[in-house]
C-alpha cells in the first residue's frame, strides 16, 4: 500500500469533503481516504497496482475541483 497526500483547491465546505471523498473511495484500489477542508487536502492510502496517483487527482478534477501543484 502506499499513502500519498493532495491538495486540493475549490473544496469550500462539508459537503464538498464529503463529495472527494466519495469520489476517491470509489476508485479501484483505495484502501482508504481522509478530506480535510482546512487546509484542502486528501490523505489517500491506495494499492499502486490498482490505481495511481495521477488517476487519483484526475478523479478529483473530473468532480469538479483543483489540484495544486
Amino acid at each position: 500500500m502506499e499513502t500519498v497526500e493532495i491538495q486540493i483547491e475549490g473544496m469550500t465546505c462539508g459537503g464538498c469533503t464529503a463529495s472527494v471523498m466519495r469520489v476517491l473511495q470509489a476508485v479501484t484500489g483505495v484502501q482508504s481516504a481522509n478530506v480535510t477542508l482546512n487546509p484542502g487536502a486528501a490523505l489517500v492510502v491506495f494499492d499502486a497496482n490498482q490505481t495511481s496517483r495521477v488517476a487519483l487527482e484526475t478523479t478529483i478534477e473530473e468532480a469538479g475541483y483543483a489540484i495544486k501543484h
